[in-house]
């Protein structure tokens, strides 16, 4: 969820139509949302030889059931779902093995990367109220720490390789730009994910990386947005934005990044709104 471009000399090799083959692509917090509409317009796409690897804190059947060979998913495809919660050590020792299990098979081709997960945190807190330090650091923890940590295990794991492409996705918002009041921790956290993708990208200039904002979606976090907010303007806004019908379907947006990734124009470290394309 968040409230609220892709032209340039991308230096991307172009996917072009078709299913994408020998593809390994991981996709966090898939078990609903965005993340969950995203693996479900994913999987057609992947072709034979791929695997698509969804991480969740919980293994929901119907996500693997929905992007599954029977189900949609690209001939060929094998869909692994790994439980793991990225909030905690053991979610993040048990994330990291499947990854570097996953990505020792040298047959693959592309890696495509989406960190996707995440969370609001306690928004009903003013900047001020925000003075627990353990709430703090498991917040930043799990909402930056994690996508550093399985992106640098993802990308020791499929090294760079001739003839071979690798695009790493954040999923970003509006509030890694914008100061949202009483969204102190999610407007910290969407920050720092983006310039430390932008780093990545001037680190390592034959990777695509790419941060992504899908707008404003129509999700569980949006629920929370518009009854949990403790600024009661930016509560009021929300509701409003639901009100009007101007929330977004997790599969449009999921769509246009489907098609930011399949044309692959974007320069590698841009920032992409939903509004933009």
């Amino acid at each position: 969820m968040e409230p609220g471009p892709g032209s340039g000399s991308g230096q991307g090799q172009g996917q072009g139509p078709g299913p994408w083959a020998g593809t390994a692509c991981v996709v966090t917090g898939a078990s609903r949302g965005f993340g969950r509409s995203l693996a479900r317009l994913l999987a057609p796409q992947l072709g034979p030889g791929s695997v698509l690897l969804l991480l969740a804190r919980s293994e929901d059947a119907d996500t693997g059931n929905g992007t599954g060979n029977g189900t949609g998913g690209g001939p060929g495809l094998r869909v692994q779902c790994v439980p793991a919660d990225l909030g905690s050590e053991e979610g993040m020792r048990r994330a990291s093995a499947a990854l570097r299990e996953l990505l020792q098979d040298s047959s693959f081709g592309r890696l495509l990367l989406i960190n996707n997960a995440g969370s609001l945190g306690d928004i009903s807190k003013s900047f001020q109220d925000l003075s627990d330090l353990q709430e703090i650091n498991t917040y930043f923890s799990f909402n930056i720490s994690s996508a550093l940590c399985l992106t640098s295990t993802a990308l020791r794991a499929f090294g760079a390789r001739p003839g071979c492409s690798r695009t790493v996705v954040n999923i970003s918002s509006l509030c890694a730009r914008e100061p949202f009041p009483s969204w102190a921790l999610y407007c910290a956290a969407k920050a720092a994910r983006d310039m430390m993708f932008r780093v990545l990208a001037v680190e390592e200039p034959g990777l695509r990386v790419l941060s992504y904002a899908p707008g404003p979606l129509d999700t569980d976090m949006q629920l929370l947005a518009r009854t949990r907010t403790g600024d009661l303007g930016m509560r009021q806004k929300f509701q409003r934005m639901q009100e009007q019908g101007q929330l977004i379907n997790s599969s449009v947006s999921a769509q246009k990044l489907l098609q930011l990734l399949q044309e692959d124009s974007f320069p590698s470290g841009a920032h992409v709104d939903f509004y933009d394309i």
